[in-house]
C-alpha cells in the first residue's frame, strides 16, 4: 500500500502554555484503520488539525499524496475529511438535507450531482428519513453521523474522527461505530482519536499513542495493548481478563 499521508517532524507549540505536539513523524498507508490514543490534553486534537491545514505548524509539515498541506490547503481538504468532537460546530443547514448538501454546493456542482451525493450519503448513514428535520432536534449520535454524511458528499479518501464516541449513550455509540466500520470497509482510510480503546480497538490495524505531545508508541493492537496503561490509557477489560481483543458490540 502507498502512503497517503506523511507527517514529518511536525511541531506545534502553544506559546501561552508551552504545550502542543513535538517532533511527530509517521506515515499513513491507504486503507489503514488507525487509532490515535492518549490522555485528554496529550495533543491528539492539535495533531489532527494539521492533517487538513486547520492549524499551521511551528515546524515540520504534513504531506498528502506528496503535496505539502501548508501549500495546498484546498487539495488537502478534499482528501482529508474531519469530524470534530463537537458536531454542532459543523452544522450549517436548516434541515438535515441542506446541511449535508453544503459541501458539494460550495464545490459548484450541478443540482443533479448535489442531489445524488447528498441522498446517497444520508442513506448510507441511516439519516435519509430525517432529511427534512432541523438538525438541532437530532440526538448526539445522529448529529455525528450527519457530520460524517456532510464529509462524505465531498468524496474524501481519509476520514479523521476526533473523540467520536465522547458523550454518546450506548445506542448512539453503537450506531456510530457501525457507520465507521462501514466507511472503512467501503475503502476509506480511517484515523480515529480516543482516550478509551475499548470501543474501536478490535477494528483497528494500528495504534499510535501520543503522550505529552510526542509519539510514545506505534504498533499493531496486540503488540501494544499491554503497554497502554503506562501512558494513562485504560487497557480494555477483555485484554485484562485474558480474552484478547474482542468486539465491543455485536
Amino acid at each position: 500500500m502507498d502512503n497517503i499521508i506523511e507527517i514529518k517532524r511536525l511541531s506545534h507549540i502553544y506559546r501561552e502554555t508551552d504545550r502542543g505536539i513535538k517532533n511527530i513523524s509517521f506515515a499513513v498507508k491507504t486503507g489503514e484503520f488507525i487509532i490515535v490514543a492518549g490522555q485528554n490534553g496529550s495533543g491528539k486534537s492539535t495533531l489532527f488539525r494539521h492533517l487538513n491545514g486547520l492549524l499551521s505548524p511551528t515546524s515540520g509539515d504534513v504531506w498528502i499524496h506528496g503535496k505539502a498541506v501548508s501549500a495546498n490547503l484546498a487539495f488537502a481538504r478534499q482528501i482529508v475529511g474531519m469530524i470534530f468532537q463537537d458536531a454542532d460546530c459543523q452544522i450549517v443547514g436548516q434541515t438535515v438535507f441542506e446541511d449535508a448538501a453544503f459541501g458539494p454546493e460550495n464545490l459548484g456542482l450541478s443540482g443533479k450531482e448535489i442531489q445524488k451525493r447528498t441522498t446517497g450519503a444520508l442513506k448510507q448513514l441511516g439519516l435519509l428519513h430525517l432529511k427534512d428535520q432541523n438538525p438541532s432536534t437530532l440526538s448526539g449520535g445522529e448529529k455525528r453521523r450527519l457530520a460524517i454524511a456532510g464529509v462524505l458528499t465531498m468524496r474524501p479518501e481519509v476520514i479523521v474522527l476526533d473523540e467520536p464516541f465522547s458523550n454518546l449513550d450506548y445506542q448512539g455509540t453503537q450506531e456510530l461505530l457501525s457507520s465507521i466500520i462501514w466507511l472503512h470497509r467501503a475503502g476509506h482510510t480511517i484515523i480515529l482519536s480516543t482516550h478509551d480503546l475499548e470501543k474501536a480497538l478490535f477494528h483497528a490495524s494500528r495504534v499510535i499513542i501520543i503522550h505529552e505531545g510526542r509519539v510514545a508508541a506505534d504498533d499493531n493492537p496486540m503488540a501494544i495493548i499491554k503497554e497502554v496503561e503506562k501512558f494513562g490509557i485504560r487497557e480494555p477489560c477483555s485484554s485484562k481478563f485474558g480474552m484478547g481483543i474482542v468486539p465491543w458490540s455485536s
